[in-house]
């Protein structure tokens, strides 16, 4: 005998329903959201850390180093102090660490320690929404760490132009084309084993060789080509025109610089897409 449905009643679950469907725009939107609420939740612990970093490095390498560069030799950063020729390159390269950071160990969470995106996973969303959700964080996160850079450069005084502001997209751009192919490496990482040789062997050789302490014309010239095939160089390199307001001297090269860290961006993307969609579906 058939049991009649009273409106407005629960019904009962039935076996075979299909999953509510999700466009891919709003599940990257809840992905990303989950991600900006738990930053909500744990801010505190990394702004102190976000206004220190750039304060320290100013004050001993903009500052200390610099006053000795600056009277060793007036023209050697082309007649501009110091300061100002390492300001944007020094955001350039904290928003990269930043951004490798949120590729290595909050991929590594995700994945094994939390399992957040197999979680993700059972709900209607998919790998797409996933990765593209985290992706967009990254992107957030970089640009928060490059503006509260920003205004620490302003406060010290160390803006040549107002081009500077043009420092934080461009450090945004830069921390994409790192983090792309970063986290979709990662994704196939069981432990932190990858860490170290990531740190060691990569970002902290690239922090140092990149022309963000010197220009790379002073680096062994069988050495130099390394610095294009990299993308570190490129966004130090194209901020540090745009903060100086020499941009328009050679504005092929900036257009290069732009290419290959857009190139850079959108083939890690893609892999990390892949690798998203081949660990969850695995």
């Amino acid at each position: 005998m058939a049991v009649a449905e009273v409106p407005g009643s629960p019904q009962p679950h039935r076996t075979g329903d299909a999953v509510p469907g999700q466009s891919p725009l709003a599940g990257m939107r809840a992905a990303y959201e989950h991600l900006w609420l738990l930053y909500v939740r744990t801010w505190r612990g990394s702004i102190f850390g976000n206004f220190a970093q750039p304060v320290l490095f100013l004050v001993a390498m903009g500052v200390g180093l610099g006053s000795y560069v600056d009277k060793a030799d007036s023209a050697a950063m082309g007649g501009v102090p110091y300061l100002q020729f390492l300001a944007p390159a020094l955001l350039v390269s904290s928003v990269m660490q930043a951004s490798v950071f949120e590729a290595t160990f909050s991929i590594l969470e995700g994945f094994t320690w939390v399992r957040r995106y197999h979680a993700m996973y059972a709900t209607p969303l998919t790998p797409f929404a996933i990765a593209f959700g985290q992706l967009a964080w990254i992107a957030t996160r970089a640009t928060l760490v490059g503006s509260i850079f920003l205004v620490v450069i302003l406060l010290f005084g160390a803006a040549a132009t107002p081009g500077i502001i043009f420092a934080v997209p461009v450090g945004t751009l830069t921390a994409l084309a790192f983090a792309g192919p970063i986290a979709a490496f990662m994704s196939t990482q069981r432990d932190t084993s990858a860490f170290n040789s990531i740190w060691r062997f990569g970002i902290t050789p690239l922090f140092l060789f990149s022309g963000t302490f010197f220009p790379i014309s002073q680096l062994p010239e069988q050495i130099r080509w390394i610095a294009w095939v990299l993308p570190l160089w490129h966004g130090v390199d194209l901020s540090r025109s745009l903060a100086l307001g020499t941009a328009y001297e050679d504005p092929l090269v900036q257009v290069a610089h732009v290419v290959i860290l857009s190139t850079y961006a959108i083939v890690g993307t893609v892999a990390m897409f892949v690798m998203f969609r081949r660990r969850l579906e695995s």
